[in-house]
């Protein structure tokens, strides 16, 4: 507490320093621009010298020493009451100076505590001495002027003052983040000049103590010239906070001033300084805001859209300024809407057999159906077409068929929500036919996930036997109808990987695992253990699978390769004592494969079938288990995971990675579903035909069709890929690495044409410009390297390098016309580039605000800032895509959704369509060239999900925004959150 306590001071002070030194800058500007002032009124009429005349002394001198604006501070007041003048003067005792007709002065506000009482000596030897702050009265710019003298004609004249344009248009996008215009004599003179600046008036006093009205403007003049010249030449914009300050009263100390010069230096770098500070600390600013809304001045436009305005966004506490562009006119009254476009799964494209185990059957009506992420898929085999069962809230880990071969039960995993909250895990149970939901079992009764599921079925599947993922792997038997638990123990504390009921008794349960096979009696709601005996045989590390032979008798595959034969046998008086039961113990056990035994499928006329995972062997067996054929499957497709029999003849493989293969023992396997088989990032679509290519840990590059639902072809590389993007002429892509290499690979040979190597950290992101003539690389090491393309992509020569991010780059894309490019990093920086320049970063932000750019995959920038949820931590967006035709956005989040935004979205909270499927983050989305499909992209599930999309009209965004702006001008609605 005493930490945070000492910050907030530290804070406060550095907050006053800041303030101070604006209040200086601000004072001085005020001090140099009086004097000409003066010279104009002198100029327009002569006679206003008299009016001057009246703060010397009688004797012909001032009273007062010339001012420095590098005074030292004693205290700081703010008047928001004052009068607004033409000028201030001191007048002599016998009251205000004017005509008649003049306006009736209005009182200056005055703190004694903060205020020099300097006094002025009176024209007779008896006169009381008044201090100046006492005898202040109004001077309007029709004092000074002859009767009939028209006013607003020489308020005309000196509305702007020459030699001021250069300073008032200067920007200073380094101090404040924002530009500022159009300081002019208005903003100055009609501001209340109080009582300290009217000292600058005076002429600093002169040894010989003579002094007429014209010679004080004239050195007032003369003395102020080069200071104004300088200030022009050093002095930017005032930023808003400066703005917002009105121009304090101060104490000055001149005795104890140094050299002018060198205190103006000192203060400006000062004012730079805090005013840096301000921008960089979020607490600093708020702060200020609350300043400026006690001490801004009453006709200030805090508050207001308009063109220039720039909106502030804030992730994890730091701000994100963005600037609104020209055809906006009133950014509050803008609408958001979700689009009305949708999406619908059409196509996914995976398998998940590298971590799961029966996890594919064989429906009668042709299907074979599987899983992965959240999506169990039913995939005609002959017709290639896919229907989904998406009633999962998180990845689904198991698989079972009821008897009928029409029902199907389905568990999932717990995960946790957006929030880290776990999330409770269920099993469903659905109809194949109709994809509804049946019944959904156990919600809130399992922990961290379902591992197995099994239908009985001596009784036709009335009962559902479940294991969950808890450390105690409980395993329980539910009613399928009632959905009601009918009895419940823990099963052991290592891993279980099967459990079935026996086909002829529904009482018998077994489950194998980590070096066990347990039988289960379940009897009046109680379960009874009996492990199985190893006896004289070597136990093994894993009993994979099991399955149940014609006879009953049960049949287990292990980590050894070995097909072990279990029974019954009859009690060892002698070893276990009087009243021993019966046991179930080894009685055969049969050399299968070398390697473990991945998987045991059994035949309708008695046969077998068991795949091997070392020797990736699939062996037929008879009914005494005597071998009778076998095949291997090919080494790229991995280990056998699962198999499902078709006809007797053909059958289905699931491989460990990710693969399902179709074949028979005398001909060829095909693969009928491929997939990645690590964490994907790589994603990009062809500018002109259906095709899309993925990269990922696994260091595969793939090139799908979406229009076949296929894989062209897939390459190998030694590293891992994480970015890719295709050249607009469609004839090479490139990929990212993870070691600051990068290749281009042909489409059609698959030969590599061209490398290179850009620093030793992972690439991030590839980008073509829209006609191909450069090539942008964002690189971890928090560069982007610019390529000349040549040779129809196929040279690539090194043209420069974008220096200025402070952290890595996780985003860009680059301008319509090619020549800029805009980029976010990190620690959410948005950055713009000039690369016909010469790869110079832009400085001034703000004229980039309407850039039309010819990609938007940004995460951070004006037109997508609604897609950020509140309270994100810049990490929950991992990637963003808008369409082609600009009318939409779709975004991948942290939290397995996919989201489809109105683009432009740039308000807060906006409205959108949110799509489940993934069961990992989603790592990438991108639409196709012609906006048809969207595909999306998981990371730990391995799946990539095509969209297809529905609805819509025919405007784009940009013709949108436009059209809503100019709406809501004119008839403003609530803004839609």
């Amino acid at each position: 507490m005493m930490e945070v306590r000492l910050q907030a001071q530290e804070d406060e002070i550095t907050l006053l320093k800041s303030s101070l030194a604006d209040a200086l800058r601000r004072i001085r500007l005020h001090d140099q621009l009086l004097p000409l002032l003066k010279q104009q009124l002198i100029a327009v009429n002569p006679g206003a010298a008299r009016v001057l005349n009246q703060v010397c002394c009688p004797d012909g001198c001032t009273s007062s020493r010339k001012l420095s604006s590098s005074s030292a501070i004693d205290g700081i007041h703010h008047s928001s009451t004052s009068s607004q003048l033409s000028g201030s003067i001191v007048t002599n005792t016998n009251g205000h100076i004017g005509s008649p007709a003049s306006t009736k002065p209005r009182p200056v506000s005055v703190d004694r505590s903060t205020q020099t009482e300097s006094v002025l000596q009176g024209g007779d030897a008896g006169q009381d001495k008044v201090p100046l702050h006492c005898r202040v009265q109004s001077l309007n710019l029709e004092d000074a002027l002859p009767p009939g003298h028209p006013v607003e004609a020489t308020r005309a004249k000196l509305h702007r003052v020459p030699g001021m344009e250069e300073e008032d248009e200067e920007e200073d996008d380094e101090v404040g983040g924002e530009q500022e215009k159009e300081l002019s004599w208005t903003s100055s003179v009609e501001e209340p000049i109080q009582p300290t600046t009217i000292r600058g008036l005076q002429r600093e006093e002169s040894h010989d103590g003579n002094c007429s009205p014209e010679e004080v403007v004239g050195s007032s003049s003369a003395s102020l010239r080069a200071s104004d010249q300088n200030l022009n030449s050093r002095c930017g914009p005032l930023s808003p906070i400066q703005e917002g300050l009105k121009t304090p009263l101060v104490r000055r100390n001149s005795e104890k001033l140094g050299n002018p010069e060198r205190q103006r230096k000192r203060l400006d770098k000062k004012a730079a300084s805090s005013a840096n500070l301000l921008t960089r600390s979020p607490s600093l600013e708020n702060r200020a805001k609350d300043l400026i809304a006690n001490a801004g001045s009453p006709g200030s436009r805090r508050g207001t859209y308009s063109q220039g305005q720039s909106i502030k966004m804030f992730i994890r506490g730091r701000p994100i300024t963005m600037y609104v562009p020209s055809n906006i006119q009133n950014y509050e009254d803008l609408k958001m809407e979700p689009p009305t476009e949708r999406l619908e799964l059409d196509w996914v494209y995976g398998y998940r057999g590298r971590d799961c185990r029966a996890n594919m059957y064989f429906l009668p009506t042709g299907e074979a159906i599987y899983f992965i992420a959240c999506v169990i898929v039913l995939y005609h085999i002959n017709n290639r077409t896919q229907r989904h069962y998406r009633k999962h809230t998180d990845c689904v880990r198991c698989l079972t068929l009821h008897p009928d071969k029409v029902r199907v039960a389905s568990g999932q995993t717990a995960g946790v929500d957006k929030d880290g909250k776990p999330l409770q895990p269920c099993v469903h149970i659905w109809d194949s036919t109709s994809l509804v939901t049946l019944q959904q079992i156990g919600l809130g009764c399992f922990q961290r996930g379902v591992g197995s599921v099994a239908f009985s079925f001596a009784d036709s599947g009335v009962f559902l036997c479940v294991i969950d993922d808890s450390n105690e792997h409980m395993l329980s038997v539910w009613d399928c109808n009632k959905g009601v638990k009918h009895a419940e123990v823990k099963s052991t504390n290592e891993a279980v990987f099967a459990v079935e009921f026996n086909p002829g008794d529904s009482s018998n349960i077994i489950t194998c695992g980590k070096s066990h096979v347990y039988f289960w009696t379940l009897n009046a709601g109680l379960f009874t253990k009996k492990q199985g005996i190893f006896g004289k045989y070597k136990k093994p590390k894993f009993i994979q699978c099991f399955v149940f032979s014609l006879t009953g008798d049960v049949l287990t595959g292990d980590s050894e390769g070995n097909i072990l034969t279990w029974g019954k046998s009859a009690a060892d008086i002698k070893t276990l004592g009087k009243g021993a039961k019966e046991t179930f113990q080894i009685m055969r056990q049969t050399r299968a494969h070398e390697g473990s035994v991945f998987t045991l499928c059994t035949l309708q006329g008695g046969g077998l079938l068991s795949g091997g995972g070392k020797d990736r062997k699939i062996i037929r067996w008879s009914a005494d288990l005597a071998p009778e054929r076998e095949c291997e499957i090919p080494e790229k497709f991995g280990a056998v995971r699962t198999i499902a029999d078709v006809d007797g003849e053909e059958f289905l493989v699931g491989t460990t990675r990710n693969a399902i293969l179709r074949g028979t023992f005398s001909g060829a396997f095909v693969a009928i579903v491929q997939g990645h088989v690590d964490e994907m990032w790589g994603l990009a679509t062809h500018p002109s035909h259906n095709i899309f290519i993925t990269c990922g840990h696994d260091r595969q590059v793939c090139l799908w069709n979406t229009e076949e639902h296929k894989l062209d072809w897939c390459i190998s590389l030694e590293e891992y890929g994480l970015c890719a993007d295709f050249c607009p002429n469609g004839s090479v892509v490139s990929v990212g690495l993870s070691t600051g290499k990068w290749m281009v690979l042909d489409l059609l040979t698959r030969d590599v044409v061209s490398e290179s190597t850009d620093g030793n950290e992972q690439l991030s992101v590839m980008r073509y410009s829209p006609d191909g003539s450069f090539l942008a690389v964002g690189s971890h090491d928090n560069f982007i390297y610019i390529y000349t393309v040549t040779d129809s992509g196929r040279r690539y020569t090194r043209f420069g390098k974008c220096n200025g991010h402070s952290s890595f780059i996780t985003h860009l894309d680059w301008s319509k016309d090619g020549k800029y490019i805009m980029s976010n990093s990190g620690d959410y920086e948005i950055l713009y580039w000039d690369i016909a320049g010469g790869c110079k970063l832009l400085r001034n932000r703000f004229e980039s605000k309407d850039r039309e750019w010819a990609s938007y995959t940004c995460v951070l920038g004006f037109h997508v800032m609604g897609v950020w949820l509140e309270g994100s931590d810049g990490t929950d967006i991992n990637a963003l895509c808008r369409s082609h035709s600009e009318r939409m956005v779709a975004v991948a989040d942290d939290f397995c959704k996919v989201h489809l935004f109105q683009y432009p979205c740039p308000k807060p909270k906006a409205p959108s369509h949110k799509y489940d499927g993934h069961g990992s983050h989603v790592t990438n989305v991108c639409f196709t060239h012609c906006d048809s499909h969207l595909l999306s992209m998981g990371g730990k599930d391995m799946c990539i999900l095509q969209w297809k999309v529905v609805g819509g009209g025919a405007s784009n965004g940009r013709e949108r925004l436009t059209s809503a702006s100019s709406t809501s001008t004119s008839s403003p609605e609530p803004t839609v959150g």
